[in-house]
């Protein structure tokens, strides 16, 4: 009987993730907490928000109208596409309210093949689509992509104080406008690990063990996300193993400047 709960348990586990799921390098998928194939209108947020960050579960736009800084979204056959707010030339913005600590995110993120300085309306003259995470104030930690590849960073997490971003490791891969990327986010504990297009990345910071209180997704100019899973997450026994090899493939960063 407990050989039988055991193998139900599996398979309970097991039956959310397919084989489009991308291998995980540091984590064990566990229980799958959200799932969104936006064919549908996205519903509300619930709770009330304590500015960008935190305080609401669900889906939060970040403000309506030409005065908004969290531009236009809108879902558009399976995909939620964001452009931004030209006239507060500011990125759009929106988050995914749940409380985490240790997670495997999986989406399908792209940069809009869109005019840019030939066309005002579409506002900056570069493109970037960004995945970040938030604790109930501000910015933990991110993945950004860009037409020259990608990069994970320890973010800025107090808007202008002391607290300052770091970049944790790069990618210089160029990333077609229009083409989709498959990335997968991985934290643990204080470590990040993405992979882009089966390309990997790894870092770490103790502020990344921070508890999280959302997602959330920023599109420079003009970008979408689709295909979003979240799952729990356990540490891999493969990962020590995994991180060296990582690591060994990385291209060390610069020196910081002074």
């Amino acid at each position: 009987m407990r050989l039988l709960l055991a193998l139900l348990a599996a398979l309970s586990v097991s039956a959310v993730i397919s084989a489009a799921d991308v291998p995980t390098q540091m984590t064990v998928r566990g229980k799958e907490i959200y799932s969104q194939d936006f064919l549908n209108e996205l519903p509300p947020y619930t709770g009330k928000p304590k500015g960008f960050a935190s305080g609401f579960q669900g889906w939060l736009i970040h403000g309506k109208g030409p005065e908004s800084k969290g531009g236009m979204w809108k879902i558009l056959e399976g995909r939620f596409q964001g452009h931004e707010n030209v006239q507060v030339k500011h990125p759009a913005t929106a988050s995914y309210g749940f409380l985490f600590k240790n997670v495997v995110i999986q989406c399908e993120l792209r940069m809009e093949d869109v005019a840019l300085d030939k066309d005002p309306a579409h506002g900056a003259k570069y493109r970037y689509i960004q995945l970040r995470t938030t604790d109930d104030k501000d910015y933990i930690c991110s993945v950004g992509l860009s037409t020259n590849g990608f990069t994970i960073q320890k973010d800025d997490n107090d808007h202008d104080g002391p607290d300052k971003s770091a970049l944790l490791a790069r990618k210089s891969t160029p990333i077609k406008p229009g083409d989709w990327s498959t990335v997968l986010f991985e934290i643990l504990g204080d470590e990040l690990t993405v992979t882009v297009n089966g390309h990997v990345l790894t870092g770490r910071h103790e502020n990344i063990a921070r508890q999280k209180h959302s997602i959330m997704f920023v599109a420079g100019t003009e970008g979408s996300v689709r295909n979003l899973k979240i799952w729990e997450a356990t540490e891999s026994p493969d990962w020590s193993m995994n991180r060296a090899v990582i690591a060994a493939k990385q291209t060390p960063l610069a020196p910081a400047k002074k």
